[in-house]
């Protein structure tokens, strides 16, 4: 019998056992931990510390790490062995996946359907009955692909590698798999159909498609229409085995959540000026009428997501979500209660903002002091700001792109719709403070979850092609568009003053 050692996992109160000397990346991954960088030792969010036991520094820890970190206990749990028993403190994934209730218009069917958003870091599934459009049950969970990185284009470097695509590909297929098992599909009507949405990485890697195209210029993926499947195909048992449809892509990378996104608003509709923007490591703006719609995908990076900030997290327990000025200093939010453990993208939104405010960074990014000290251990950097620029001025640039070629400007918008869990709870304030929204204030309008509405309207359509729609747009490729990187410079700095 192989020698076994005990794990325990703080403040999760997980116990288990692992095999003596056996890599612990699976298992931490599978109880919370995540892998921005996909195991690489490359970046700072695996971060765990060792509170009892005993785990030497590695060559990725001494190189990632500060002295006074690794001191600490702090390892990249990425490189972790269960050498001997060990107590960790982990952050604990508590953040509430982003579902929809939002009643829209359809027209009756009968049995039952299911609509899933496979997104990048998240995935969720809901049954809903065709005859009413209730919401029967849902299903949320981790996408398991996250251990080979959190972003995209790790992704795409995973499914190049050996095996590395049909990993991906099975993870996805398998993980929605077990979600629709947990629905109460087996009683009452039969399942008539399955439509799935997700970026266009996403839909690549759940088709089994090469996805390498997409990290070269043109960037143009292999296959952007929709895949159709039976649930037999993909290992789905359900009853009368329905078909199972993957959205189309609009170009590039941008994929059919965007595509559901514009039918959810109702912006391929309008007949005044309106936008939409998913603000993710992979940001898609989009800006249109019912007569023409451009959309567009920038490369805004994690740091919406808290991934490459110094104290970086996800927006859970411990996570500083909310950062005003009061009495001239700055006042913080923690989630859950308690002391800060680190600060999600919403904080850190907030926190440049009152930064700004504060005369503590200039309009060029420079932050005086080289940090900005928030609740203790908590701060901002230097880089931590940078890399905030680089994320704004892209989601930024991105619009100024699209609004010359409508020929428009920022006030003629009548609405901007912001989708997603970070749009959702992003101070439109602080967001138009920094320079990341350019809108008047009262055009922006959180709006959930808009992949998933526009999946579950997708069940009650024929055409889940959505030909005529994908005509209207048009894919506006920045890294092609003449000027582009002027306007990308032009958005990195900061406003001098709150805009009115």
């Amino acid at each position: 019998m192989k020698d076994r050692v005990r794990i325990e996992l703080r403040p999760l109160g997980a116990v288990f056992e692992a095999e003596r000397d056996s890599p612990l990346r699976d298992a931490l991954f599978a109880r919370g931990v995540e892998f921005p960088c996909g195991g690489r030792g490359t970046c700072r969010g695996c971060r765990v510390r060792v509170l009892q036991g005993a785990a030497p520094p590695g060559p990725a820890d001494l190189e990632t790490l500060s002295p006074p970190e690794i001191a600490a206990g702090w390892r990249l749990a990425c490189g972790l062995r269960a050498s001997t028993p060990l107590v960790l403190e982990v952050a604990q994934w508590e953040t509430p996946i982003l579902s929809d209730d939002t009643p829209f218009a359809f027209t009756p069917r009968e049995g039952r359907g299911i609509a899933v958003d496979l997104g990048t870091t998240t995935v969720v599934a809901q049954l809903v009955d065709l005859a009413d459009g209730r919401v029967l049950g849902v299903q949320s969970s981790l996408n398991p692909q996250a251990r080979h990185g959190a972003d995209i284009m790790s992704r795409v470097q995973h499914a190049a590698a050996g095996g590395g695509l049909e990993t991906l590909t099975t993870l996805a297929r398998e993980e929605i798999g077990r979600m629709i098992a947990g629905l109460p599909v087996a009683a009452g009507a039969p399942v008539r159909r399955v439509a799935i949405v997700g970026n266009t990485v996403m839909h690549h890697l759940f088709g089994g498609l090469d996805a390498a195209p997409l990290a070269r210029v043109p960037f143009k993926p292999l296959h952007d229409g929709p895949l159709a499947f039976s649930a037999r195909d993909l290992g789905w048992d359900l009853p009368g085995d329905p078909p199972v449809r993957f959205l189309p892509c609009l170009g590039g990378f941008v994929g059919s959540d965007v595509l559901a996104g514009i039918v959810a608003t109702g912006l391929h509709e309008s007949g005044d000026l309106a936008a939409l923007a998913d603000l993710g490591t992979n940001g898609e703006v989009v800006l249109g009428t019912r007569e023409r719609i451009w959309a567009a995908s920038t490369a805004a990076g994690p740091a919406f997501e808290g991934a490459k900030i110094s104290m970086g997290m996800r927006a859970a327990t411990g996570a500083i979500s909310e950062v005003a000025v009061e009495g001239g200093a700055p006042r913080c939010r923690v989630l859950g209660g308690g002391p800060p453990r680190g600060i999600c993208g919403s904080g850190l939104v907030d926190a440049v903002a009152a930064a700004l405010e504060l005369g503590k960074i200039e309009p060029s990014g420079r932050l005086a002091g080289g940090e900005f000290a928030l609740e203790p251990p908590v701060r901002i950097t230097q880089a931590d700001v940078r890399e905030l620029q680089l994320a704004k001025g892209a989601i930024a640039a991105g619009f100024r792109a699209l609004l010359r070629r409508a020929g428009a400007r920022a006030e003629d918008v009548k609405r901007l719709y912001l989708a997603g869990a970070f749009g959702n709870y992003v101070n439109r304030e602080s967001a138009r403070r920094i320079g990341l929204l350019e809108f008047p204030i009262e055009v922006i309008w959180p709006a959930g979850n808009t992949a998933l509405r526009g999946a579950k309207m997708a069940l009650f359509r024929d055409d889940d092609g959505y030909a005529a729609l994908r005509a209207r747009v048009e894919h506006v490729a920045l890294a092609a568009e003449p000027g582009f990187m002027d306007l990308y410079a032009g958005a990195m700095a900061f406003p001098a003053a709150a805009r009115g």
